[in-house]
């Protein structure tokens, strides 16, 4: 089920907020059994046999989770029920994610490997991440075990990040899951969170898909301009397209009282390569870092090359999480030779913000090329042509087509990756004081109210029509 979907935004949503908030309302543990029920219904509406993958692994962690906790109170080691975690949901990991690659690949040698195509549950990197985060938390000491199973289970599947995140760290909701507090100023920011997410998605993102798609169609595109217009459209597309998802997750997770901690801060504003990794899927990186980095040694080892060798597994392990491909694995180690040729020197410093930043932006969108193709051949023949090589001309029509018929999108894409709206209010704000118009600020509340409740009803048209485009997330 999609959040983007009149099944979900006319039915189940209302369905679940009329139930929690009317003959639930005063019965926490009831809401979070419905809330465990709702997420189980939002994850196998479409193949329900994945749910069973699913309660499978909230059984395995809940049970390493109470071994853990158990040994930190004897005083004992815990690390073989993290060893187990990381074990059990590494295994479960690769065999649905990457074993049919891994076979692939043997054959691909001339070995003897059997043919198997293995089906992958959606999000199934999102909901290991937390579970796995489960059992590190309670075995750090840094969160308590849950006695209850029912909710580990809400934890880890709870509908609104179930599927493309953000990776919500154990330890950062635990105390919510039985002790958080609804409101209706929480409630309303959920909703004008959501509502942002959606136009995100279903006015930006989906429109630019279709650009993005026919630049990257077998054969790749036909002139240098399409090509670059194909990039940057795929580099605001999957912007729009995670960043929405991430957007309605943080919105739905106001309405039932969940506070989740952001996954984006307009990334294509970043003035270097780690300042972009910063802002981009922040859950991810924290992750890795938390989880993989530190524990490695991070930036305490005695020797340079014991922190490149971090550097390197962790970037290694988040191209690998990314896709059972070769262009991710490539993908992961560009961006460690990016960030390591940063460290040792940062050929942009001194240079004005605005051109740090047009660099930064140049060299994403690069990468995003690699993320995009289909093959590692095929990247490099896009590539070739965006540097002029290989391609039959510098200008087409398709690209005045496109250009012609998205110009408006184009441009709201670009006001959107930065806080536009929030330097508008606040310029507004001190004309107002300036000027003593006290009426200003209301009359832009107005506005914005106004402009939210337009971008669902464009939306809705949208969904209605069954313009059908899945998140692109969903494929991790």
């Amino acid at each position: 089920m999609l959040f983007s979907s009149d099944l979900f935004l006319f039915v189940f949503l209302p369905i679940v907020l009329l139930i929690y908030y009317g003959p639930l309302r005063s019965s926490r543990r009831g809401q979070n059994l419905f809330l465990l029920i709702a997420s189980l219904v939002f994850y196998g509406w479409a193949e329900p046999v994945f749910v069973l993958v699913m309660l499978g692994s909230v059984g395995y962690n809940y049970a390493l989770g109470l071994w853990a906790a158990e040994r930190r109170r004897r005083g004992a080691g815990t690390a073989p029920p993290v060893a187990l975690a990381v074990a059990g949901d590494l295994s479960l990991l690769f065999v649905f994610k990457y074993l049919t690659f891994t076979l692939a690949n043997l054959r691909s040698l001339g070995l003897d490997a059997p043919l198997v195509n293995v089906a992958l549950p959606v999000g199934i990197s999102f909901f290991t991440f937390q579970a796995l985060s489960y059992v590190l938390d309670v075995a750090r000491g840094e969160a308590e075990a849950q006695k209850n199973p029912l909710n580990v289970g809400l934890y880890i599947a709870f509908f609104p990040q179930l599927i493309a995140g953000p990776i919500v760290k154990y330890r950062t909701v635990a105390w919510q899951i039985g002790h958080r507090r609804e409101s209706w100023a929480g409630f309303s920011q959920g909703c004008w969170r959501f509502l942002i997410g959606l136009g995100k998605k279903v006015i930006l993102a989906n429109q630019l898909a279709v650009i993005a798609d026919a630049a990257f169609a077998p054969g790749g595109p036909g002139s240098v301009s399409m090509a670059w217009l194909g990039a940057v459209c795929y580099t605001l597309q999957i912007y729009f397209d995670f960043s929405g998802y991430s957007d309605m997750a943080i919105g739905l997770g106001k309405m039932f009282g969940f506070q989740f901690l952001e996954n984006f801060r307009y990334p294509y504003l970043a003035s270097s390569c780690r300042d972009f990794w910063k802002r981009w899927h922040i859950s991810l990186t924290t992750w890795f870092r938390d989880y993989l980095y530190i524990p490695l040694g991070g930036n305490r080892m005695k020797s340079k090359w014991g922190v490149w060798r971090n550097m390197l597994v962790v970037w290694l392990f988040t191209g690998i999480w990314h896709g059972a491909n070769w262009t991710f694995v490539v993908w992961g180690l560009v961006w460690f030779c990016l960030l390591w040729a940063e460290r040792q020197r940062d050929l942009l410093k001194g240079w004005p913000l605005w051109a740090r930043r047009a660099v930064t932006f140049l060299i994403v969108n690069f990468t995003w090329v690699l993320f995009r193709a289909d093959s590692i051949g095929a990247a490099l023949r896009f590539l070739g042509v965006m540097l002029l090589a290989g391609a039959p001309e510098l200008w087409s029509v398709e690209t005045g087509y496109y250009l012609t018929q998205n110009w408006f999108v184009l441009l709201l894409s670009v006001l959107a990756c930065a806080p536009t709206a929030t330097w508008l209010r606040g310029r507004l704000a001190r004309l107002s004081e300036r000027r003593g118009w006290p009426g200003l600020m209301p009359a832009w509340d107005g506005v914005c109210a106004v402009s939210l409740a337009a971008v669902f009803l464009i939306s809705a048209a949208f969904l209605v029509k069954g313009s059908y485009n899945p998140f692109i997330y969903f494929n991790f």
